[in-house]
């Protein structure tokens, strides 16, 4: 049999024939279309000879990092979220199997909606009088995940129970040592500021790891979220990460220049504002919100000790792609600022 693919991922014989016998329904020929790749996990569409739509998900073609595109690991917190309040699309089946596609992969239900990338797409897509709706809708997604017993719907071992932000802020002090590509002060103090100022680790659920709105599919006309997409980097920890996470990435009119960014979707205006969303979200989840800065501080940081191990790669050749280094630079001295200026007022 026939496996090569003329689509980059995809081994359309063999895949066709583990979905046949997986997935009950489905009618075959099938085809497959890129819906985002990179050195994140690849996501394809895929429509049957009928017109029934599924998206399957795999790791990267290369760059693979075994903790970053666990397939299995993936599937299963999706599948978990199933019967919960938070939006995930229905899962079907997940294939361990690489002699099927090179990768292990999973396929699960396509769900109609929009990603709000950033401003352009919401300024198009989401009616200026159902973006507060759509405002509660993300924080209300929110709560319902970190309220979420992990026990209950079985991820109660899908990370450490204890000790998240000082594993995280060690992690990434060490990434930073390593991955530098010169001294940046407000990197080396922000870090001594939030270890000083560690919280008392008060709350442990399961963490997304990167919620955000271009980690989500909405509804414009009711300005709901659909489904919760891109749970590579969820595990167990301090849910007030991804509130401080979900802040940094909520600019408003005027605040452009935040942390280096030009074009965040909640910047055209007409969502509720950072003070309302923290509110919401300690009403919906009764937990004390009065650290958010903290988590903000932490994030600011995080993301700056990341990108910087990006521009590292590139720099060294490790990624093939051109790219603005110039522009690069300027984001992680933005973000190390943010970061630095909110710590600095911690302990005031």
């Amino acid at each position: 049999m026939n496996t090569t693919s003329e689509i980059p991922g995809i081994q359309i014989d063999t895949v066709t024939e583990w979905m046949v016998e997986t997935i009950p329904g489905v009618n075959p020929p099938f085809s497959f279309s890129p819906i985002a790749g990179g050195h994140s996990n690849l996501t394809f569409a895929v429509a049957d000879a009928a017109g029934r739509r599924l998206v399957l998900r795999r790791p990267p073609l290369t760059a693979v990092l075994a903790t970053a595109h666990d397939m299995e690991r993936e599937y299963r917190v999706i599948t978990a979220f199933g019967p919960t309040e938070v939006a995930t699309p229905e899962t079907f089946g997940l294939c361990t199997d690489v002699a099927v596609n090179g990768a292990p992969f999973y396929v699960m239900d396509f769900v109609d909606g929009v990603v709000l990338h950033d401003r352009e797409i919401t300024a198009e897509a989401i009616p200026m009088n159902q973006r507060k709706a759509l405002s509660y809708s993300v924080v209300d997604t929110l709560a319902a995940l970190h309220g979420a017993d992990p026990d209950e719907i079985g991820l109660g071992d899908l990370g450490r129970r204890s000790g998240y932000l000082e594993r995280q802020l060690k992690r990434w002090q060490g990434q930073w040592e390593k991955s530098k590509t010169r001294e940046l002060v407000e990197m080396d103090r922000t870090f001594e500021l939030l270890m000083d100022a560690l919280p008392e680790e008060r709350y442990n659920t399961v963490v997304h790891g990167d919620y955000r709105l271009g980690n989500m599919l909405v509804t414009p006309a009711t300005g709901t979220v659909a489904a919760v997409l891109d749970w590579e980097l969820c595990t167990l920890g301090d849910p007030l990460a991804d509130l401080g996470y979900l802040l940094n990435n909520w600019i408003l009119p005027g605040e452009d220049q935040i942390a280096g960014a030009t074009s965040f979707p909640t910047s055209d205006g007409g969502f509720i504002s950072r003070e309302e969303l923290i509110a919401r979200y300690g009403e919906k989840t009764g937990f004390d919100v009065e650290n958010a800065d903290y988590y903000r501080s932490f994030q600011f940081w995080r993301l700056a000790a990341i990108v910087e191990g990006v521009m590292s790669r590139y720099m060294k050749g490790a990624l093939d792609n051109e790219v603005d280094l110039d522009a690069f630079k300027i984001q992680i001295d933005a973000l190390a600022a943010s970061a630095f200026d909110i710590a600095s007022g911690l302990s005031a």
